[in-house]
């Protein structure tokens, strides 16, 4: 029996023709018969990916090959092509959509001015020699911290990475300049660009969690500061790090424990939210408690995309 891998990956690099890339990336993946997102900017590219254990290692061997992306950053999870519906990959502006490629600078070494990298090695010394001076700050939107997040870490009221220049430019977090802060985000990516934002906004001490939560989970499991479940973009939506990982998310019904998101059964809403699996069950209560009054397709719109 064949093995599926997903591998998560990113490399802050200036490419001088992006389209190019994408162009032998197709090729690459269809080749392999992988599925997944890949994004590619100027800056570099920005891709989760997955296949056959062998056509992903593949996958991973050619693409390293080429000289600007000798150094990628490459997580491996569990799951497959059947996780994502299509293969996709496309050039953008950013490969992190913070709405400030103006800001962000880059050459072969990845990402300038940014935070300093810790591994989580690093960051257990971290906390152990300035306790509760550590601040963590959540580089995720706001609807992944519901169901995991680093314990007493801020997060930021933002619905996508879009929102979180002005969200650092309000002054809500001017206290925290002269704080040793530690900025972390699923698999790394998201932080080599906000902490440079933050960098550039005054803060201080600025570090960045190294591979991200992916990174620290597979060192640390859930024996560490990370609580709850990572949220995925794919159709897995969560996974745990081992048997022992609390289920920290709420219902917004009936504020039972679950890690389970939904989508809404009013098909004029359909917002992604956390429901257990009681609520989930029945199309009236699978309905966002305030403001979403159901509608005649309930019935037969149960179930997340």
């Amino acid at each position: 029996m064949s093995m599926n891998r997903i591998v998560l990956y990113y490399a802050f690099t200036p490419l001088p023709d992006p389209e190019a890339i994408r162009l032998w990336q197709r090729a690459l993946c269809e080749k392999l018969g992988l599925r997944g997102r890949i994004l590619i900017s100027k800056d570099g590219i920005n891709g989760t990916v997955g296949g056959e254990l062998n056509a992903v290692k593949q996958y991973v061997k050619t693409t390293r090959e080429y000289p600007a992306f000798r150094k990628l950053d490459v997580k491996w999870s569990g799951g497959g092509a059947e996780d994502f519906p299509r293969l996709s990959i496309k050039v953008r502006e950013e490969i992190v959509s913070f709405g400030a490629p103006g800001e962000l600078k880059v050459d072969e070494n990845g990402v300038v001015g940014g935070g300093k990298h810790l591994r989580p090695e690093q960051l257990h010394d971290l906390v152990g020699e300035r306790g509760d001076d550590v601040v963590f700050f959540d580089g995720r939107n706001a609807l992944e911290a519901q169901i995991g997040r680093f314990r007493n870490a801020i997060v930021p009221d933002v619905s996508t990475t879009h929102d979180f220049v002005s969200e650092l430019d309000s002054g809500k977090y001017d206290h925290l300049k002269d704080k040793p802060v530690v900025t972390y985000c699923t698999g790394g990516i998201r932080c080599e660009v906000l902490s440079s934002l933050m960098v550039n906004r005054g803060f201080n001490e600025v570090y960045q969690l190294q591979g991200g939560i992916v990174r620290y989970g597979e060192t640390y499991g859930d024996a560490g500061l990370w609580e709850g479940s990572l949220y995925v973009f794919d159709k897995r939506m969560h996974v745990e790090f081992s048997k022992d990982a609390r289920t920290i998310g709420k219902c917004v019904r009936c504020k039972a424990p679950t890690n389970k998101f939904e989508n809404c059964s009013n098909q004029s809403c359909r917002n992604l939210t956390l429901y257990c699996a009681e609520c989930a069950a029945d199309p009236s209560t699978l309905r966002c408690p305030q403001g979403c009054e159901a509608d005649e397709s309930d019935a037969s719109s149960v179930g997340a995309v």
